[in-house]
């Protein structure tokens, strides 16, 4: 996959945590958060729940710099070779003192993905690479443009994602979560493009409890035959996490 040189760094203050999505991976979210983001009373729609969920909850208000956090990556499935590898947050005080900048060693070797490092991040940004990865490779099987995939995540996590509690568990204990699921291709008037792929779930879940905010995230490429192998999955833990069932979600 091609590797982003830029280095750019990204401001992430509250009142632009969703902005942060249209600079690194979501060009569509800018306009839609200006029209999102009105007075209240204006009539003006709001976030999405799940947009709030992913995007604007403060996942590293609690945590202390410098700190490094570890997520477990895996890929499997019939389409391509799996693999096993690992992602490295690392999260310094910002000149301010406060948490975090973040910088990411996405993968390693010839799978490594050189993303910018963010600034003042308060919502945890291993999800924005963890996508941005997600929407570089889709372009690599489907040979489409990598703005269509980002365009459909951002409408799906707008106003097509379920959203729901989960008992999870991390460390050996119980702990609760929010399960945020998305289909961004179901509907989509291009899928016949690129149909074998177009059968797509992410799953992401966040909890207050995990360091970070963020348990894990997922995507998962069924196959056109009931009870196939999958054609892809792929997930994303954070070290200490016990993976859900994914296949309990597959339609």
């Amino acid at each position: 996959m091609p590797a982003n040189r830029s280095s750019a760094r990204l401001s992430t203050a509250p009142a632009r945590l969703a902005r942060l999505a249209a600079l690194l991976i979501l060009p569509a979210l800018a306009a839609a958060a200006g029209a999102q983001s009105a007075a209240p009373g204006s009539g003006a729609q709001d976030y999405s729940a799940a947009e709030r969920i992913i995007f604007m909850t403060e996942h590293l208000g609690t945590l202390q710099p410098p700190q490094t956090l570890a997520y477990r990556f895996s890929r499997r499935g019939s389409l391509e070779p799996g693999f096993e590898d690992k992602v490295t947050l690392r999260l310094s005080p910002t000149a301010a003192g406060t948490c975090c900048n973040g910088a990411a060693d996405f993968l390693s070797a010839e799978r490594r993905l050189t993303l910018p490092e963010v600034e003042d991040a308060r919502a945890n940004p291993v999800i924005l690479y963890f996508l941005e990865h997600d929407v570089r490779d889709m372009s690599r099987l489907t040979k489409g443009q990598q703005n269509h995939f980002r365009k459909r995540i951002r409408m799906a996590i707008y106003q097509g994602a379920k959203v729901e509690e989960r008992a999870l568990e991390y460390l050996g204990r119980p702990i609760s979560a929010r399960q945020v699921l998305i289909d961004p291709y179901q509907d989509d008037p291009n899928r016949a493009r690129f149909e074998q792929y177009a059968d797509k779930q992410y799953v992401f879940w966040l909890s207050d409890e995990v360091p970070g905010g963020v348990f894990g995230l997922a995507t998962r490429m069924n196959a056109a035959q009931a009870g196939a192998e999958p054609l892809m999955v792929e997930e994303m833990y954070l070290d200490g996490a016990t993976p859900p069932d994914l296949a309990a979600l597959a339609r």
